[in-house]
Formats: structure tokens, C-alpha cells, sequence
């Protein structure tokens, strides 16, 4: 994420300690990280392969899945797609733009989207050549949303715009007023049963019909808060998160809630804080906070526990993988925990640099992309 010119000017009369946590990749934590603890291994972790595709600079990449295979792509332009069992490549290209936003695919593979740094679109086939290019309003800074025959993103201005995603002929488009400061990071998408459920600043989420953009439904995740507008930043950190009859999300200075997927209507609600993200399984929802806790609610949203001895490490979104939750930190180390208590299982060193996108769990691997252009796949037996 980077720092928009508002925040560089506030960032500049305010405490450096108050601007920290909405730039969290870019520079070591200004605030004294927890030094790492000393445990007895519960669990065997390995690294099953590893995959050189470039760095991913002020942006936050993540693979995106589809059946056997991963995307992959960096802000040089690189795009790959990786088998997912060996790491292999079956094709690499160059884009030929600078890449903002990450990949969006097809769940069967046949359509991959990546966002340009001046907002433009360009679609892939399976096969890796060019299908549809398309301009986007403005910058997009996270992965664009492909499901239901369409493509779908978030533009920093604020507008949402569907896109076909056979021809790349727009098909509609919404907008929302942004606030005065937000975080560097346009919210990502969701699409799912003939819906587009769109992260917002300000603490909004939407539920757009994917037939023509119409509002089904909006909610108010946080409210602003505070007498300043950095103080009031309340913006959804990552996408929301399908879980079952519910969706998920997670606000930076502001709360944790998941809600009823067809009316909106609020289900529970947590007072949290992050600009990293959720995730949600079978059994339980992880957030980890601005602060560097992981922490564990059941499906009712009950705290279950909170882990603070990463404290101020920069934990990555957490990601549930056989009996444990992972996260990154800043240093690329990758911690296992316990699901059910928090306790630490593992430990594995990465390659040095932080997960700013989310981590990503397919066929029974967990996925990450660190800053510095790795793509790991690592396996908890």
C-alpha cells in the first residue's frame, strides 16, 4: 500500500506512531517489534517448492486459484501460471505495463485479469495471450473479481464498473463518494451468486446486482470516529469474505462483522482494528490487528482467544490450514498456531520480506507472496 498525497501531508504534523499502521509494508515497524520466543515444534511444516516471479514494490499481490493451477504476477508486468501440486510454470509473459492490482481468474482457468498502473485492464486466456483490454476510471489497486460472466473492479475514484468478461464491453457502473482520507488500498471484491460485494472506505460494504449494479443492499460495517480525519479512517481491510449463508469483514479503527448474505442484515459484530485482513473456516473467524494479535472468534462470534506475543510484527491475513492458522510477519517469518487455543505449533523462516497480499490455501498448500517476489507453497503435516 502506498500513502496518497493527503496522508504524506498529515503524516507530517501528526506522531510518526499514528501513521505506522496505514503504510504497513513499506518500512520496518516504528514501534519495537516482539522479539520471536523460543517453543518446543508441535507440528511439521515444509516448504514444498518456491517460485521466483518479481517483486511486487508498493502493491499487494496474491495468486489467485483455479482448479489445479495458480496465477501469479508482479508490478513489472510478469504473469504465470504455476501448478499447484510441483510450482512449475506452464507459461510466463510480460505484460508489457506495470501491475498494480493482482489477478483475478475464472475458477476454471480460462480468464485472468490483471490491473495496469494506469488503470487499465487486460485479460488473459488460459493459455496466457491477450484476450480483451479495457480502461478502468482510475487506478486500481487490488485484484479484479471475475465470476458470473463478468469482471469486476474497484477504482481509487471510488467507482465500481462490471465489465464483460468475454468481450471487456462495460456493463455498468456505480460510485460512491469517498472520504476525505483513506487508506492506500482500493477495497477488493467479491462475486458470488449473481452478486458483487465491494469492501468501500469509510466502513461501507455493498452488495451490487451483477445484472445491472443496482444496490441490493448496503450496511455500515464501522462508523467514522474521532477529530481528526486520520483518526476517522475506517476503511475494510481486504475482501469480504463469503462464509456460508454469512459474509465477513474486517475495518481498519472500527469493527469485525459478519452479516446475512441476502438482506444485509447484522448477524454479530466485534470492536477490532486491522489493515490486513480476515479469514473464516468450517468452525472459526481470525483477524489479525493493527497491533500484531491474532485472535479467534467461533461462526457466532464469540472470542475464543487472542495471541499477542507478535506483537507489532506486522502479521499478514490469517489463513486457516489443517489444525492451524498461519500468518507472515514483516521479517517473512510464517508462524503455525493452534486453532483451537492460539498456542504456537511452528515456525518457518520465509524469504525476508512481508505478505502484503492475503495468503491463499489450495489443495491442502498453503500459498503466499511475499514483497520481495517469492510465491511459497508450504505444507502443515
Amino acid at each position: 500500500m502506498k500513502k496518497n498525497g493527503l496522508l504524506l501531508a498529515l503524516c507530517g504534523v501528526l506522531s510518526l506512531s499514528a501513521c505506522s499502521s496505514l503504510n504497513p509494508f513499506a518500512d520496518p515497524p516504528r514501534n519495537p517489534p516482539a522479539q520471536l520466543s523460543e517453543f518446543k515444534p508441535s507440528m511439521a511444516v515444509r516448504q514444498v517448492w518456491s517460485y521466483a516471479i518479481g517483486s511486487s514494490g508498493d502493491y499487494a499481490f496474491s495468486p489467485a486459484q483455479a482448479g489445479d493451477s495458480l496465477f501469479v504476477a508482479a508490478a513489472d508486468g510478469a504473469l504465470a501460471r504455476l501448478d499447484v501440486a510441483s510450482g512449475k510454470a506452464a507459461w510466463r509473459i510480460q505484460t508489457g505495463q506495470r501491475l498494480t492490482g493482482g489477478v483475478g481468474a475464472a475458477s476454471d482457468g480460462n480468464l485472468v485479469v490483471v490491473a495496469t498502473e494506469k488503470g487499465g485492464l487486460q485479460a488473459y486466456d488460459g493459455q496466457g495471450k491477450l484476450r480483451w483490454s479495457a480502461q478502468a476510471s482510475s487506478e486500481v489497486l487490488s485484484a479484479p473479481a471475475v465470476g458470473g460472466g463478468l469482471v469486476a473492479v474497484r477504482s481509487h475514484d471510488n467507482k465500481i464498473t462490471a465489465y464483460d468478461a468475454e468481450t471487456g464491453a462495460r456493463r455498468w457502473q456505480a460510485q460512491r463518494i469517498a472520504p476525505p482520507l483513506t487508506l492506500r488500498n482500493s477495497g477488493a471484491l467479491t462475486i458470488d451468486a449473481g452478486n458483487v460485494y465491494v469492501a468501500m472506505p469509510g466502513g461501507r460494504m455493498l452488495a451490487l446486482s451483477g445484472q445491472n449494479g443496482s444496490v441490493r443492499w448496503e450496511v455500515a460495517v464501522a462508523e467514522p470516529r474521532g477529530a481528526t480525519e486520520l483518526e476517522r479512517v475506517t476503511d475494510l481491510a481486504g475482501a469480504p469474505v463469503l462464509a456460508g449463508r454469512e459474509i465477513c469483514a474486517v475495518t481498519y479503527q472500527g469493527k469485525l462483522a459478519c452479516y446475512d448474505r441476502t438482506n444485509g442484515q447484522l448477524r454479530w459484530s466485534k470492536e477490532f482494528s486491522s489493515d490486513a485482513g480476515m479469514s473464516v473456516d468450517e468452525r472459526f473467524v481470525f483477524a489479525s490487528d493493527e497491533k500484531g494479535s491474532l485472535s479467534a472468534f467461533n461462526r457466532e462470534g464469540k472470542s475464543l482467544w487472542r495471541n499477542d506475543k507478535l506483537a507489532w510484527r506486522r502479521l499478514s491475513a490469517p489463513a486457516s490450514i489443517g489444525r492451524a492458522v498461519a500468518v507472515a510477519d514483516y521479517q517473512g517469518f510464517i508462524h503455525f498456531l493452534s486453532r483451537e487455543d492460539g498456542a504456537f505449533l511452528a515456525r518457518l523462516p520465509g524469504d525476508g520480506s512481508p505478505t502484503p497480499g492475503m495468503p491463499l490455501v489450495a489443495n491442502d498448500r498453503l500459498i503466499l507472496q511475499t514483497k520481495n517476489g517469492a510465491v511459497l507453497a508450504l505444507a502443515a503435516d
